[in-house]
């Protein structure tokens, strides 16, 4: 496939030196030098993300200098839950009644024709309960008609119910998540792939569009958990932690750099994302963060709508203004 990478985003994330599918891609070690960046956690729901309202909420917070988007993924809800929700201290999930979260699939495809720059993150795709070679394919696509700009946030999910209505078994999803990871980096970078494992098996066959960007799509990993940090040791171009002080971010990134040592790597070869689902951060915590390793913090973005959306976005601004002076 002739690609013009001429125009491909970069990502930050330091890029692979073979066209192979290795468990992970290759890096620089030498020091970090990756600046701060801001982006937004923004689980677009219905009826208010209209098709109007994303393109200039796209638009606008790509011209305010906002380096990327994260969607979110349910895609059904339900009324009363015995899973815990990790997001909140008591466990709950809540959702604006009526509403719904949108495919994450439609939704970047329609911003990524929206925007030029804006990188584009699934925050996170539920990977156990999706179809690993379905994903490859829609993701794989999406990378090719947005020039290089997603980034393939990926975890095992929390709740049971949401499993069980698509089908997918909840038992042992993290190795289940293991071998789609592992199936989705052969179909992106092998001309001729196949998978033999305990969960999945996948029979050779060719796949394209390939992902324009080189060694794939950037995988990041979600999840606080040792499971989760040897997953991102073992797979990720970075990690995305939730929820977490400056303090506590300095902590994970310190667990996850053991993790990371077990599989020769080091923690400069990874991006550090941090996001919320609330709005305890504060611009006076940017340089905080970045101290503590952060390279991106995703600030909630969960008040949508057109008529409030400029001073929303104003709201935004002084994390922008903060992450360049430091920068």
């Amino acid at each position: 496939m002739n690609v013009n990478r001429s125009h491909i985003q970069q990502s930050g994330y330091a890029r692979p030196k073979t066209t192979t599918a290795p468990l992970v891609a290759a890096f620089s070690t030498t020091e970090r030098s990756t600046p701060m960046k801001i982006g937004l956690f923004t689980p677009l729901r219905s009826p208010v993300a209209t098709p109007e309202f994303l393109r200039e909420f796209g638009q606008k917070a790509e011209a305010m200098g906002i380096h990327s988007f994260w969607l979110g993924e349910h895609v059904v809800l339900f009324d009363n839950y015995e899973s815990k929700y990790p997001g909140t201290q008591d466990g709950v999930f809540r959702f604006p009644e009526g509403s719904g979260l949108m495919d994450m699939v439609s939704s970047i495809g329609f911003l990524a024709a929206c925007t030029s720059t804006l990188r584009l993150g699934t925050g996170i795709c539920i990977l156990p309960q999706n179809n690993p070679v379905y994903a490859a394919k829609e993701y794989a696509t999406l990378d090719f008609l947005s020039n290089g700009r997603l980034d393939f946030g990926v975890g095992v999910g929390w709740s049971w119910e949401e499993f069980e209505a698509c089908g997918a078994p909840w038992p042992n999803r993290g190795k289940r998540c293991d071998e789609y990871l592992e199936v989705i980096k052969t179909l992106w970078n092998d001309e001729v792939s196949s998978y033999e494992g305990d969960m999945y098996q996948l029979p050779e066959c060719r796949m394209h569009p390939k992902p324009v960007q080189d060694g794939g799509i950037p995988i990041c990993v979600g999840g606080h958990s040792d499971a989760a940090l040897r997953r991102t040791a073992r797979y990720g171009a970075g990690w995305y932690g939730i929820n977490l002080s400056p303090d506590e971010s300095k902590q994970m990134v310190s667990r996850l750099k053991n993790f990371l040592e077990a599989e020769n790597r080091s923690i400069e070869e990874l991006e550090i994302h941090i996001g919320a689902v609330n709005d305890q951060m504060d611009p006076s915590m940017v340089e905080a963060y970045a101290e503590a390793g952060v390279t991106q913090l995703l600030i909630p973005f969960l008040r949508q709508g057109s008529k409030h959306l400029d001073s929303n976005l104003e709201n935004i601004h002084p994390f922008v203004e903060v992450a360049r002076s430091i920068n």
